[in-house]
């Protein structure tokens, strides 16, 4: 067993030896730009990108051409809700998404409000699902893009994707999706689901940083979007710039490593999930799970510890990297908004923290998180007044 053990796969995941062996091609020998039409070496660096293309559409269930590479899901998630908002503003300026939603989706919402539009934040229930008739509720005539994200980045709870589609399709209104927690770890088809427009991005799934990808449907709806970067053309016109063909390259492996392993992934990973949630439920009284305990990611684990602080567990873990909230607001060190919207208390919430399996997750080392864990938090429980005080009454 190698130190320290990696169990933060929600905030990134680790290079897949094979998605490297894909891409070092495209970072030395074959370093043609996709562009260039005049040359074998430009033709080649095209071809590794269609194909790329090809494998990302296989893994959602889309076509090719629907699929246009970014530089990953805030890009991705930025690109349809202001590219929506571009063109569709004579349609309507209503959108509607979540509470709960990454941190560059209601920034984006945000930024659009001041523009005009209008936006309905849903709220979650105590596991962070949305209620579907509180959506239907909020569908007006003006409505022209629901955003809802497939799986959430703190608890791993899954939204009911496919009633969501079904609904919006019904009513006439886009449907977008951030799979970026979704995508790879869990099965998504956009045709069969009624998704309209769904975000990734390669590091959540194996893959290089820097890149992911966006699905916009060509048909039945067709959605058009306003540019997001004008220049030379690229990607339909909807994106220029030289296009990172070792990323994309990259990101076309993960799709197809994680299509072809995913039924099985999925299976062994809610082992080592259920294994580790049980080995600490048994040696750590009153520890609570959150978020939904049926509908969740199989490498997802949020829990909270009574009378601990998670930033005193996680700097107390030296030989295993987890979080205490989304790696995108760990630097503002503020408690998890996503877990105030589901309405936990203060306490709760204080004490949660998040584990992220993965591929190349052990039971091994879930044998040893399970033993540390318990063992840190015991001693943390000790110097609790809180605590101190409970033990106390329970001697009396």
């Amino acid at each position: 067993m190698k130190f320290p053990i990696y169990l933060d796969c929600h905030s990134t995941t680790p290079l897949d030896p094979k998605v490297l062996e894909a891409m070092l091609p495209y970072l030395t020998t074959d370093f043609g730009n996709a562009s260039s039409k005049s040359h074998c070496f430009g033709w080649k660096a095209e071809s590794a990108v269609e194909k790329a293309r090809e494998r990302v559409a296989k893994l959602i269930g889309a076509s090719a051409r629907e699929i246009l590479f970014t530089s990953g899901a805030t890009e991705s998630n930025n690109f349809v809700l202001q590219g929506v908002a571009e063109k569709y503003a004579h349609q309507g300026k209503h959108f509607i998404t979540t509470q709960i939603e990454h941190k560059c989706i209601l920034a984006t919402a945000e930024y659009l409000e001041k523009k005009g539009f209008e936006v309905t934040y849903l709220p979650v229930d105590d596991t962070g699902m949305i209620r579907l008739e509180e959506l239907e509720q909020a569908i007006r005539p003006d409505t022209v893009l629901v955003s809802i994200m497939a799986a959430n980045n703190e608890t791993g709870t899954i939204q009911p994707i496919a009633e969501i589609g079904k609904l919006c399709r019904e009513r006439k209104v886009f449907f977008h999706t951030d799979a970026a927690q979704a995508v790879g770890k869990i099965p998504l088809h956009v045709r069969n689901m009624q998704i309209d427009l769904l975000s990734l991005s390669a590091h959540k799934f194996y893959g290089p940083k820097g890149v992911g990808a966006v699905y916009i449907s060509r048909k039945e709806p067709r959605v058009e979007l306003g540019p997001l970067l004008h220049g030379g053309g690229q990607e339909q016109g909807l994106r220029s710039g030289t296009l990172n063909v070792p990323g994309i390259v990259g990101l076309g492996m993960a799709c197809e490593i994680a299509g072809a392993h995913l039924d099985t992934e999925v299976s062994r990973v809610s082992y080592l999930r259920d294994m580790l949630h049980n080995g600490l439920v048994a040696q750590i009284e009153g520890l609570t799970l959150n978020g939904n305990p049926q509908s969740r990611l199989p490498h997802s684990l949020n829990v909270s510890f009574p009378y601990v602080e998670s930033d005193s567990l996680v700097g107390s873990l030296k030989n295993v990297a987890i979080s205490s909230t989304s790696a995108c607001m760990s630097a503002a060190s503020v408690p998890s908004y996503v877990l105030a919207a589901m309405g936990l208390p203060p306490e709760r919430i204080h004490g949660s923290v998040r584990f992220g399996l993965g591929r190349f997750t052990t039971e091994e080392e879930i044998v040893y998180t399970i033993n540390t864990v318990s063992q840190i938090v015991h001693q943390l429980q000790k110097s609790s007044p809180l605590y101190q005080m409970r033990d106390a009454r329970t001697q009396e």
